[in-house]
């Protein structure tokens, strides 16, 4: 019986494995992919509007294509047109030409031929004053020759006048008048300063230069005096145009005639009594233009102006003073 028992009972050294269950998988279902392709939509199905699109871009495309064609085609034509048309006109102007230069020929044959006919050397014609004539020249020249007066000279510009010139010229010699109107001397001259005015109106009859007097204030003196009978004489039809070159010279004729005339610094410029230049150039314009209006310019130069310019001596009415060897090295010495 235990043998027996033991036969039941299962041994323990046996070492054969068992074979495992295996377990089966569930069958999973295999789709086809061919079947999910053509499951899926088009792009044409999802957006029809690009193939409308397309479709007009196509149309578009041919409409172009055949323009461009017909333009060549055009293009092709008129580029024969222009080489027939331009090779007919070349021919017509060369024609023209052609012609035209016979003509000119033929014309200028023409033209030397009448030159030829011309008679180039005229004779004189020689005609013979009658007696009376002869005697009517005669008398009529011997009544000129007795009427003519000679020109009256330079000198004697001035002569209608001498009376009131020197009436007021002795005038300026007795007590300056410092309340006296404007453009009248407020100054006294002496008897030196009259001389050079006596000397410049009735022997240089207002034209011409005259030694300084020293200095360029006394210089200055002896001009507004000479303004001043100026303007007794034109009144403001005359202007007075003082060159001295610089501008401390300018300024000091400007005060001395300021102070000597009564006047005001309206007084000096362009539309006024004075103006004062650098440049003889700019006096010459002006006075020419006061020609032009029917006034007279009256030029003063100063001492220290080397020369007096060409242009200034065909005015009528123009005084230089001549510096002597002293005062034009004080000049200089300024300068």
């Amino acid at each position: 019986m235990e043998s027996t028992a033991a036969d039941a009972m299962p041994d323990d050294t046996d070492l054969t494995p068992q074979e495992p269950e295996t377990e089966q998988a569930p069958a999973e279902s295999t789709g086809d992919p061919t079947s999910e392709i053509s499951d899926e939509p088009t792009a044409a199905e999802v957006n029809p509007v690009v193939e409308l699109a397309l479709k007009d871009l196509q149309g578009r495309r041919d409409a172009l294509q055949a323009e461009i064609t017909a333009l060549t085609s055009r293009k092709e034509q008129l580029e024969s047109e222009l080489k027939a048309n331009f090779a007919g006109q070349s021919d017509a102007i060369a024609r023209r030409v052609k012609g035209f230069q016979e003509y000119l020929g033929g014309a200028l044959q023409d033209l030397v031929q009448s030159v030829e006919n011309l008679e180039l050397v005229v004779q004189p014609m020689v005609v013979q004053p009658s007696p009376l004539d002869q005697a009517a020249g005669n008398a009529a020249a011997a009544a000129s020759a007795d009427d003519g007066t000679p020109p009256p000279a330079v000198a004697d510009t001035f002569r209608p006048d001498e009376t009131l010139i020197r009436q007021t010229l002795e005038r300026f010699l007795k007590q300056p008048d410092v309340y006296a109107d404007p453009w009248t001397l407020r100054r006294s001259i002496d008897d030196r300063d009259t001389a050079l005015l006596e000397d410049w109106f009735f022997n240089q009859g207002g034209r011409g230069a005259q030694p300084s007097r020293g200095t360029r204030p006394r210089n200055i003196l002896v001009s507004a005096a000479l303004i001043a009978v100026i303007g007794e004489l034109y009144g403001d039809q005359f202007q007075c145009l003082v060159l001295a070159g610089g501008p401390e010279r300018l300024g000091e004729w400007r005060r001395g005639l300021q102070d000597a005339l009564g006047l005001g610094r309206e007084d000096f410029g362009p539309s006024s009594g004075i103006v004062l230049f650098e440049r003889p150039e700019a006096l010459v314009e002006r006075a020419d233009r006061l020609e032009e209006r029917g006034e007279v310019p009256l030029i003063l130069i100063d001492a220290a102006e080397r020369s007096v310019d060409i242009p200034v001596l065909q005015f009528p009415l123009w005084l230089a003073f001549a510096a002597g060897p002293a005062e034009r090295l004080d000049d200089d010495d300024l300068l």
